[in-house]
């Protein structure tokens, strides 16, 4: 088999619009990261070489294994996409069926395929045409609404058109990231499915991936939220799952913002380096002392020298006092994003 690595030891950084780009995946590589995906990309935007497609694709050597999702809901487009990919050299991929963003189920894509079983199985199909065995998976979720769990269904008719692997994220598409995730689902997955089956949703920590595992007997994890608050979770799950571990010191956290700056330098845009660093340093902060004021700061700050004084001050920062880790816990929490797939 050829399929991307998958195991109870190989943690996956998640497709993330606007987050998951390559100095992020860089970064999570080097915590532990035994695969990333790519933010998600739209097959006809491929086709008519949409503005922006290219920067969602960029890629380096080292930035591998490397999985690229795309969404969209014509699967004629899909072929295409998947020609143009194939012939850049990309090897694996994954179809959004999880984004529930308006703009996105709007046009039919992302969880809204969960609505047209059928588009969505011409979608597989066209993508293994292409790809061949072993090299498309699915992210999920459980249906569209309360009422729904078509997912099982649905999930065995995706193993019938070639699925190499499935991802459920066991949220329905109406709840977006409000509530629970209901990981006895993806338990119920596993035991339905022929095909390895990943985890999504509500890992925030080490110690929910592990606890997912044991729960689920699942075969894989993948962070999202978890990894952007604190990239270093791939790290802290490999080495030691079943012990606690506290929220990111201050030292530990500037020295995060000073290898993603880094890499951003090395691999980004560098005309938008130091922007990009303002949108994400309040999330490496969120768990210590003085957060707000820091995020405040960073907000308006408009050099590197600035930002290095920043950072020096979260060096000495520590973490609030008796704090759990994870956003859901945080007193000043920024708000869930609407854009993880």
């Amino acid at each position: 088999m050829n399929l991307p690595p998958i195991g109870p030891d190989r943690p996956w950084l998640a497709p993330l619009a606007g987050y998951s780009d390559l100095p992020f995946r860089m970064l999570c590589r080097e915590m532990g990261a035994a695969c990333a995906v790519t933010e998600m990309v739209s097959a006809k935007g491929m086709v008519y070489y949409s503005p922006g497609t290219k920067d969602l694709l960029a890629t380096c050597p080292g930035d591998a294994p490397l999985v690229v999702q795309l969404f969209g809901n014509e699967p004629e487009m899909f072929s295409r996409a998947m020609d143009m990919l194939l012939e850049a050299g990309f090897r694996w991929f994954d179809l959004n069926c999880g984004c529930s963003v308006a703009k996105v189920v709007k046009t039919g894509s992302g969880a809204a395929l969960l609505r047209t079983p059928d588009v969505l199985r011409k979608v597989v199909a066209a993508m293994v045409a292409k790809a061949g065995p072993d090299s498309v998976g699915v992210k999920l979720r459980t249906g569209w609404d309360a009422q729904d769990l078509s997912v099982f269904d649905i999930a065995k008719s995706l193993e019938d058109e070639g699925a190499a692997w499935l991802t459920l994220h066991p949220r329905h598409a109406r709840q977006g990231y409000s509530g629970t995730a209901r990981w006895e689902h993806i338990g119920e997955l596993k035991r339905r499915s022929n095909l390895p089956v990943m985890a999504s949703g509500d890992l925030f920590t080490a110690e929910d991936a592990k606890r997912c595992i044991d729960e689920t007997g699942v075969d894989g994890v993948m962070f999202a939220r978890g990894a952007m608050y604190d990239p270093a979770v791939f790290r802290k799950f490999l080495l030691c799952p079943d012990s606690a571990h506290s929220g990111p010191s201050g030292s530990e956290v500037a020295r995060m913002i000073e290898r993603h700056a880094d890499l951003i330098r090395e691999h980004g845009r560098p005309e938008r380096a130091l922007l990009r660093m303002r949108s994400i340093v309040p999330r490496y902060v969120r768990n210590l002392a003085g957060a707000r004021t820091l995020r405040l700061e960073v907000a308006s700050c408009a050099s590197w020298e600035h930002l290095r004084e920043i950072t020096a001050r979260i060096a000495e920062s520590g973490p609030v006092a008796g704090q759990a880790t994870g956003p859901q816990h945080h007193p000043d929490n920024l708000g869930e994003p609407e854009w993880t797939s």
